[in-house]
């Protein structure tokens, strides 16, 4: 997760607990006030409602109460009003409309009595309190209580204990008129209600999960209403939560919009500000990112912020230290190139060095001349001189060699192989301009020998560069043709011409085309890529496949040969399409768990139809798409590194990896290795070969250690044999090699 979403999601979470604390405390405040409100509201209703009512009270059936009550309780503020009376009473009235009497008939009431279970019955009049407490005072254990007093018209109940909330209870009395009287008995309900009006609690809007959540307690508030000293009557007066509850709701939800509108607000801001305070972190993983890849830039614009501004500071030391070392490595892999790469004595390139220019001329399909020259009879010379002379003769010869390149317009390179033997490339010259190098060495072979009184210097043997040849086989053309120059006499030269060629090209092409459309070659597996040190030392990380075929008589063609004729004829394309098809298959069946490299040639790297091929491939076998390790030799991507570097780029983003085989530094500048953008490094085997007592060597491999570590790159060490090698390969800690 990235930083600016850690932080949208920590202050997002403040937010939240600030918010819903904030909402809580003020909700709940808000609860608390406006129960404390409606209560207070409530008591002064009741109260005034007491102080309104007292005159109406000699009569506690008076329409004019309840009209009061009423015109109060529509208002919608309150959820009840009820009043009360202070005792239960009830009438003759009452008494006759709960009977099957006629009610038309004026009847007289008397002897009144109720079973002693539900109460006792009293009068209520205005006598003195005297009178009132009297009446309290009869004897309850009588079976019935019997008052005559026809004149009375309001009665008093006194309740028994289970009949103190009242209910109903069953009156006998008895009704006269005129001459006619009936005993009867009426049920009626005693309650001490007098009017009770209510109202809806609920108000529509407000939704019920909000009450059920937030339940408010509204306390019921009353007032006693009085008559001189006595208390007729009390007035009770409940709030309605309804509106207590739509006040609250409507906070709340002003809460909530607040806090969304605030909080979007708050992060558009934040969203800016950590655009401008992450921009700048932005810039130091942008060059951490470029020193991993090896481009050792600076933050021009230091950060304003203090800890981010030190970073980038450090980041800028570290990119500018690191560049100084490479630098340094590179000029001393150079310098140790250089030293390892050239004569001691003559200053002439050594054979490796011809190798990789018989190489170089290979991959470019240049035409030319190859020359071997070999001093006569040296031996013979230095027997008769001494060292200092016989050094100076050698360095003259060398010169003659090296400044033939000056008296010709097309490159001449020459070589000192060991002791008397070089050699010399005439890249693209013709028949006839081999000649005239021959005569112009001659000359200059016959002056050196007039110097220093050795009339035969050296011999010269030649042979046109074949593309669908080897080196040894050329070498061994060029030995013929000197063995047939020494026939010839003192200084001279034989040239072969194109007429000495091994096959016809016409064929070769018919052999090829055969062998690629019909499959007729085989794919192996070479080479014991093992890691050198740490935990895992000896394990198998990779292995390099090669491809077998054999031309119609059943001898084996010479790779270099197959790969340069396809080239010629626009078929490698094909040839390398059905390898990676080949390893592909092979990995899947036998469930390999290491890398495999798999060697391609310039021409398909360049081929844009190949490259999507292969990334179908890769995106189809997804699951091995890291074991494949595409290679690519030293020489072939000097010959296009832009070229390689999209083919590179096109692999990384397919999931697979790229490997340089056979590294020379003269191929492949030291300071463009960082641009390259590669998983692994093979170095030449000649390198590794006889390593252990040759320090040049050493600090060549030490310095490509150091600066593959820096460059995050895996480097290995190509087909050690010797065990002397092995161990000092071993010494400095290579990733892997191949033995």
């Amino acid at each position: 997760m990235s930083l600016a979403k850690q932080l949208y999601l920590i202050i997002s979470l403040i937010f939240l607990m600030i918010f819903t604390g904030n909402f809580i405390i003020s909700v709940q405040n808000t609860k608390e006030y406006l129960q404390t409100e409606s209560s207070t509201k409530a008591q002064d209703t009741a109260t005034s409602l007491g102080m309104t009512l007292k005159p109406y009270m000699h009569n506690k059936k008076d329409p004019e109460i309840e009209s009061i009550i009423k015109a109060i309780s529509n208002r919608g503020f309150y959820k009840e009003i009820r009043l009360e009376d202070i005792e239960f009473t009830f009438t003759n009235q009452e008494l006759l409309n709960a009977t099957q009497l006629d009610q038309s008939i004026s009847w007289q009431i008397s002897d009144i009595i109720v079973d002693k279970s539900f109460g006792k019955i009293d009068m209520n009049s205005d006598d003195s309190l005297g009178n009132e407490l009297a009446a309290l005072e009869n004897d309850a254990t009588t079976p019935a209580d019997i008052i005559d007093n026809a004149q009375a018209k309001v009665y008093k109940f006194l309740p028994s204990k289970e009949y103190e909330n009242g209910g109903m209870v069953p009156f006998k009395f008895t009704a006269t008129y005129n001459d006619t009287q009936t005993q009867t008995t009426a049920n009626i309900n005693m309650s001490k209600i007098l009017l009770k009006e209510n109202r809806e609690e609920k108000f529509d809007y407000v939704p019920q999960w909000f009450i059920n959540t937030l339940p408010l307690q509204m306390s019921e508030k009353s007032s006693e209403i009085n008559s001189g000293w006595n208390t007729t009557a009390v007035i009770y007066v409940s709030a309605n939560a309804g509106d207590a509850y739509a006040k609250l709701y409507e906070q709340a939800k002003s809460a909530i919009v607040y806090a969304i509108i605030a909080f979007a607000i708050s992060i558009a801001c934040l969203v800016v500000f950590l655009q401008f305070i992450l921009k700048p972190l932005k810039n130091i993983e942008k060059l951490a990112m470029n020193i991993s890849k090896g481009q050792f830039s600076t933050i021009e614009k230091l950060p304003w912020t203090t800890e981010i501004k030190n970073v980038a500071i450090a980041m800028n030391e570290m990119s500018t230290k690191i560049e100084s070392i490479i630098k340094k490595l590179n000029s001393n892999i150079e310098n140790v190139t250089k030293k390892i790469s050239l004569d001691d004595l003559t200053n002439l390139s050594v054979r490796q060095t011809f190798e990789t220019d018989m190489k170089k001329m290979f991959i470019a399909k240049n035409s030319g001349y190859v020359l071997s020259i070999k001093i006569h009879d040296l031996g013979t010379f230095a027997k008769n001189h001494t060292n200092n002379e016989v050094d100076k003769f050698i360095k003259t010869f060398a010169m003659i060699l090296k400044d033939t390149n000056n008296a010709f317009k097309f490159p001449v390179s020459a070589y000192r192989f060991f002791g008397s033997e070089f050699a010399m490339i005439l890249e693209n010259a013709t028949h006839d301009e081999s000649k005239a190098v021959a005569t112009y060495l001659k000359e200059e072979f016959e002056k050196l020998g007039k110097h220093v009184n050795h009339a035969h210097v050296a011999n010269i043997g030649a042979t046109p560069f074949n593309p669908i040849g080897t080196t040894p086989e050329m070498l061994s053309a060029c030995i013929e043709a000197y063995e047939m120059a020494k026939q010839i006499g003192p200084n001279e030269s034989f040239i072969r011409d194109d007429s000495d060629l091994a096959r016809d090209m016409q064929a070769w092409k018919d052999l090829i085309f055969d062998i690629i459309d019909n499959s007729k070659f085989s794919v192996g597996y070479i080479g014991d890529a093992c890691i050198l040190c740490g935990e895992d030392e000896g394990r198998l990380v990779m292995q390099e496949a090669f491809t077998q075929a054999k031309d119609n008589s059943n001898e084996q063609i010479p790779i270099g040969t197959f790969v340069s004729i396809a080239e010629k004829y626009d078929k490698v394309v094909d040839f390398d399409k059905a390898v990676v098809s080949k390893v592909i298959g092979y990995i899947l069946q036998n469930s390999i768990k290491h890398d495999i490299s798999i060697n391609l040639s310039l021409d398909s790297i360049g081929n844009l139809e190949f490259i999507h091929w292969l990334e179908e491939q890769v995106e189809t076998h997804k699951t091995i798409a890291h074991q494949l390790v595409f290679s690519i030799t030293a020489y072939g991507v000097a010959k296009d590194i832009n070229k390689f570097k999209l083919f590179s780029k096109a692999i990384h983003a397919a999931g697979s990896k790229v490997i340089i085989k056979r590294f020379e530094s003269k191929f492949v500048p030291l300071e463009s290795i960082k641009d390259l953008n590669i998983d692994y490094i093979r170095l030449a085997r000649d390198y590794t070969d006889k390593i252990y007592k040759d320090s040049g060597k050493q600090a060549f491999v030490e310095s490509m250690q150091e600066l593959s570590n820096l460059l995050n790159i895996k480097l290995f060490a190509e087909n050690v044999k010797e065990d002397d090698d092995y161990e000092k390969v071993k010494s400095l800690q290579l990733h892997a090699s191949s033995r």
